[in-house]
């Protein structure tokens, strides 16, 4: 086999490390100081549910705003910007600010069961499917 040859039997090469920018929270005017930014966010689907995780960095527990109104579920994380006073950036690869992120919910989901946690910067969601929305079996008599 020569090197122009392909292989077909090789593992799939892992995914380059690559900094993403931060984009700004577009057309909405806030009340007060500061950049929002929307959360990069992945979103898994189980057979329970829906999870979503939320990059968050810099965001406590007592910064976090969710909310449900109408059938959108909006998310809101606030930085106390005293820890930033005095601190000169070397070298930064986001922007301190809050984040902002809303998301129309479908009636497939149980809204009055939604679950939050917040942990080392990262929110995680669970949003559960109501019971009509769950798969089930099917007993063959």
């Amino acid at each position: 086999m020569n090197d122009t040859t392909a292989k077909t039997d090789t593992a799939p090469t892992p995914q380059e490390l690559a900094v993403r920018e931060k984009k700004e929270l577009p057309g909405e005017e806030k009340t007060i100081p500061g950049r929002f930014f929307v959360p990069s966010t992945d979103v898994y689907e189980t057979e329970d549910g829906l999870t979503l995780v939320m990059e968050m960095p810099g965001a406590a527990r007592d910064g976090l705003d969710i909310s449900l109104e109408e059938g959108v579920l909006r998310v809101e994380g606030r930085l106390d910007f005293s820890k930033y006073q005095g601190l000169g950036p070397v070298y930064t690869e986001y922007n301190v600010g809050h984040y902002a992120r809303s998301f129309s919910l479908s009636d497939k989901v149980d809204q009055d069961n939604i679950g939050a946690k917040l942990e080392d910067g990262v929110l995680t969601l669970t949003l559960p499917k109501a019971p009509a929305a769950r798969p089930r079996r099917i007993a063959v008599s």
